[in-house]
């Protein structure tokens, strides 16, 4: 039976709409909802190593992207379960062309994107896009919206796109790229595209995760010879003058043939290989096919002669070196001596009480402090 609560106004019945009805009775004990005043968060069940396995294997799309987000995850546990998953998938992997974009912003890299993976996908070809978006040194957040930019191949069955903040990483990508490179060849993908953030001469770190690098650039946009900067030419080996169409295709050709003379004079970014410049258009979905064909040829003449797999074998020889200076970071700002020391030596260096040297070291002697080594 229905009850109304003590504060109801009997004069003013149709006021009041309340009442108290009597609890349902579940045979649990209260102490399995409650514990200690607050209410328990269900557990999670256990990653099972086995299960993610098969389905990235069977190109399972939101195991795929549950398991790139549990890479980039910092969380300790996290980080166990992501290399015995990584482990089982590395025999999987490889056997995808790896191809960096990066330009300067505004270059047009999305939309020349989204037109290249569309053509590819056209072709019978699976397409994973890591287009890497840049943290803000404030705040840390990203705006993450490269898959919004990319509409029309995010729909596409054959595609897989995975945006990702780059965390601050020198080189604009994010610092664990090439594991989830690593997940995307397993699932199957053959094509996978890098989108840098375009840092300028910072993208070596792009260099030591991809087999061929594509620099976007632009005309109109001043000297392009004054924009030409050897460090990051001499990484490239396609040079793409984009938004070639309309008014702006004749001074893109002539950009090109520009591009094209200096190229000749640089040290060829890999060996045995002669970087051209060459016009597309993104927008217009112009010269796809030229672009794909120089890829093709690429990929053919480096594994002719074994600078392919050359390269492949530094570049694992460099990712080691990597995750080194990562682990030593993480270890260093996260040992317990360490972390309460640190303020104290940043007021003392910036009051002018102590040098930055002296600082450096001590914190170095507390870190080694308990440390096996």
């Amino acid at each position: 039976m229905d009850k109304r609560p003590e504060w109801f106004d009997g004069k003013n019945p149709d006021n009041f709409t309340s009442v108290v009805r009597k609890g349902v009775q579940t045979g649990q004990p209260e102490s399995s909802f409650i514990k200690k005043g607050r209410f328990q968060k269900k557990n999670r069940s256990e990653v099972n190593i086995a299960e993610w396995t098969e389905g990235i294997l069977t190109g399972n799309r939101g195991m795929l992207a549950q398991a790139i987000t549990l890479i980039e995850s910092n969380a300790e546990h996290h980080f166990r379960t992501a290399q015995k998953l990584l482990q089982e998938l590395l025999p999987h992997s490889g056997n995808a062309i790896r191809i960096g974009i990066t330009g300067v912003p505004g270059a047009g890299k999305s939309t020349f994107i989204e037109a290249f993976g569309t053509f590819l996908c056209d072709l019978g070809l699976k397409v994973a896009v890591l287009a890497v978006d840049p943290s803000s040194s404030i705040s840390g957040g990203s705006i993450l919206g490269d898959k919004t930019r990319m509409e029309q191949l995010s729909r596409n069955p054959r595609a897989f796109i995975r945006p990702s903040p780059s965390a601050g990483k020198l080189g604009g990508v994010h610092r664990k790229t090439r594991e989830t490179i690593t997940l995307c060849e397993a699932g199957g993908f053959n094509v996978i595209l890098v989108e840098t953030v375009g840092v300028g001469q910072s993208e070596v770190l792009v260099r030591d995760m991809v087999d061929f690098f594509m620099l976007l650039v632009l005309t109109g946009a001043g000297d392009e010879l004054q924009g030409m900067k050897k460090g990051i030419m001499e990484l490239a080996d396609a040079v793409l003058v984009n938004k070639a169409d309309g008014e702006n295709k004749r001074l893109a050709l002539k950009t090109k043939a520009e591009y094209n003379r200096i190229l000749h004079f640089l040290q060829p970014a890999t060996k045995g290989w002669q970087t051209k410049a060459a016009t597309c258009s993104g927008i217009c979905q112009e010269g796809m096919k030229d672009i794909w064909d120089t890829i093709q040829s690429f990929e053919k003449t480096t594994k002719k002669s074994g600078v392919f797999e050359n390269r492949r074998r530094t570049q694992t020889k460099e990712w080691i070196y990597a995750m080194i200076i990562d682990q030593l970071q993480f270890s260093f700002f996260n040992h317990q001596e360490v972390k309460p020391l640190l303020p104290q030596m940043e007021n003392e260096v910036i009051a002018g009480a102590r040098t930055v040297t002296s600082a450096v070291e001590e914190l170095f002697q507390a870190y080694s402090i308990n440390k096996k080594l």
